[in-house]
């Protein structure tokens, strides 16, 4: 195949004194980042907006800026040199560098960022968190707010994944990478239904039986799914049932424990009108009928929140009991 690169200029022909050419351009390295991603040249062209040929002419202006073939086009599909796969390395370091550059840019000219993305456990109680987010959108912000929600290290697989902002997590490890502030702590509470066979007497002078785990493994025990692809560490509010009923989320468990299901744990603002109306009982469990978790809002040390990240955390350090 005949190559489309130019000659390699003269060395005496660059006037002496003057500064090399740039060879850099960041709109080729991520032309060269999208096709890389995405595996071909037409499917980068889609995720950048541009036509496939426009996606050619930008890797052709790389490969004559560098002076070295790219790509290899001798089979049917075009693929990275070794120079190519270096350079691409290279190339993805600089474009994390330069969107760094972007982020200190805009702090420093105090503008409001385009996105503010949140995770949130569900565990964990949404009103004060909705109630900032209101806040934020009745003052007409230009930046576009995201609220999502998972569950144990779903959260923390999402705020990787998406590059969130901010993440609500039921149980922070610790990481110096991140700041963490820790939350109000949120109580889980063993639970059943009051006609449910594990149900503790309701008739005075009848006494409550404390249950073991041999009692429970008999009955279906109810849990909502971890949302992340690796699984939580949680495994205390996992009680041993063979028998266990899986939910999409508390809202779904809440009523699959009214309806005499099974048992299971639940954070106690989700059910503490249920207990009071005995639609819910508490089970007499002889290891713990309740957990108590502190939860953290963390963000990354290195990249700092702009004005709305700062100011929904204010929204949010205002609505009563949810610090610690």
């Amino acid at each position: 195949m005949e190559s489309h690169l130019p000659p390699k200029p003269d060395a005496g022909s660059e006037r002496v004194g003057s500064e090399p050419a740039d060879l850099v351009n960041l709109d080729q390295l991520r032309v060269l980042q999208a096709i890389a991603t995405t595996g071909s040249f037409a499917a980068a062209g889609k995720r950048l907006g541009r036509a496939t040929s426009a996606v050619s002419y930008g890797v052709k202006g790389l490969e004559e800026r560098v002076g070295f073939a790219v790509f290899d086009r001798s089979g049917h599909r075009a693929v990275l040199t070794p120079a190519g796969q270096r350079l691409l390395l290279e190339a993805e370091q600089l474009l994390e560098r330069a969107r760094h550059f972007d982020r200190v840019a805009r702090a420093l000219r105090d503008a409001w960022e385009p996105s503010l993305t949140i995770v949130v456990d569900g565990a964990l109680e949404l009103q004060p968190i909705l109630a900032a987010m209101k806040g934020l959108v009745q003052r007409g912000l230009p930046t576009r707010v995201d609220l999502h929600v998972e569950y144990l290290s779903g959260v923390r697989e999402r705020f990787t994944a998406q590059q969130a902002d901010l993440m609500f997590v039921l149980d922070f490890a610790g990481d110096a990478r991140h700041v963490a502030r820790p939350l109000a702590p949120l109580c889980m509470r063993l639970v059943v239904s009051p006609v449910h066979p594990l149900a503790p007497p309701r008739a005075r002078g009848r006494r409550s039986v404390v249950r073991s785990r041999v009692d429970l493994a008999q009955h279906v025990e109810l849990m909502v799914e971890d949302s992340g692809s690796g699984g939580s560490n949680l495994g205390r509010l996992s009680l041993g049932s063979p028998h266990v009923l899986r939910l999409g989320d508390f809202h779904a468990k809440l009523e699959a424990l009214v309806s005499g299901i099974g048992f299971g744990w639940m954070p106690e603002h989700l059910v503490r009108r249920a207990l009071k109306r005995r639609e819910l009982v508490e089970l007499p469990f002889e290891e713990a009928h309740e957990h108590r978790f502190v939860p953290h809002l963390s963000w990354r040390r290195a990249r700092p929140l702009g004005r709305a990240g700062e100011l929904f955390l204010e929204l949010l350090e205002a609505q009563p009991g949810w610090q610690s």
